[in-house]
């Protein structure tokens, strides 16, 4: 069965944050932040870009210390931590699969 969503919940759908990625070989990359969540201690965000593609980028997440919702996102260079990373948003992915059948 669907879950029936509050009004506040469409409201903040409807304010979807957006990050522009910028690579080094010059190509930029609008995205929809999915959501930050936890692994093994640290922050990740999960960002999909808005070309159509099944894509989600995976970065590491820091607040910026006084700013106002001011962070910073990391690139993962440990394999194994972006691995743990996945895990995690994929395992969380499912959770919410799982809660919204």
């Amino acid at each position: 069965m669907a879950k029936n969503k509050t009004k506040d919940e469409i409201e903040a759908e409807e304010e979807l944050d957006t990050i522009t990625l910028e690579f080094d070989d010059g190509v930029v990359l609008e995205t929809e932040v999915l959501g930050v969540f936890d692994s093994g201690g640290k922050d990740y965000i999960a960002l999909v870009p808005d070309d159509g593609s099944d894509d989600v980028y995976i970065y590491g997440y820091k607040e910026i210390d006084g700013g106002d919702d001011e962070f910073e996102l990391l690139d993962i260079d440990d394999e194994d931590e972006f691995s743990e990373a996945v895990a995690t948003f994929e395992k969380l992915m499912d959770m919410e699969a799982i809660a919204e059948d």
